[in-house]
């Protein structure tokens, strides 16, 4: 269940500094889908977390020194266990799509919910990753109805030239007809 301050109730909450608020919360209206690995190609260990909060330290591995500044965040990770790490209540504006459009609209930022998968293009995603993403989406289709199946994305579609993610690894026949087996 999502709260009416915008938090998934089975997501573990990590706070990040990194939102703001949307200027019409009834817009919520696309689904984003990344991945993310920190370092790159490697999963597992605190780094996701330091990033998304702001205290990545870039002395920990050279690529750390690259990204440690960005200031970015998601408003939800699913790690490769499935669980669910919230930073951003969803109410609010997450900074994970950049310079993005979907359906000829720009600022995606200002009308997504934007979920990232502990993983890489390269690797396939786990079975406890597509059920933890399947039951959110249903959660957030519930308390946000404009988000329907034709407005869900991954971030190569929304940003193309720009961004992989998901990546050819992800299995959007699988993940839609599981949504559609659940509902």
């Amino acid at each position: 269940m999502i709260d009416a301050k915008g938090w998934y109730n089975k997501a573990r909450h990590v706070p990040s500094p990194f939102f703001d608020q949307r200027s019409d919360t009834s817009d919520i209206s696309l689904l984003v889908i990344h991945n993310i690995s920190l370092p790159p190609g490697q999963f597992g260990g605190p780094y996701i977390e330091q990033f998304f909060t702001g205290t990545l330290n870039p002395d920990e591995h050279p690529f750390f020194n690259v990204i440690h500044k960005m200031g970015v965040s998601a408003h939800c990770l699913i790690r490769r266990d499935g669980e669910i790490v919230q930073f951003v209540p969803f109410i609010a504006r997450a900074w994970h799509a950049g310079a993005s459009s979907f359906a000829g609209r720009e600022k995606c930022n200002d009308y997504s919910i934007g979920i990232e998968l502990e993983g890489s293009d390269f690797v396939a995603y786990t079975d406890e990753q597509y059920q933890s993403l399947v039951d959110l989406t249903q959660q957030l289709q519930l308390a946000y109805p404009k988000i329907t199946q034709p407005r869900i994305t991954g971030h190569q579609y929304i940003a193309p030239l720009r961004k992989t993610d998901p990546g050819l690894v992800f299995d959007w026949v699988k993940y839609r007809n599981m949504l559609s087996q659940n509902a």
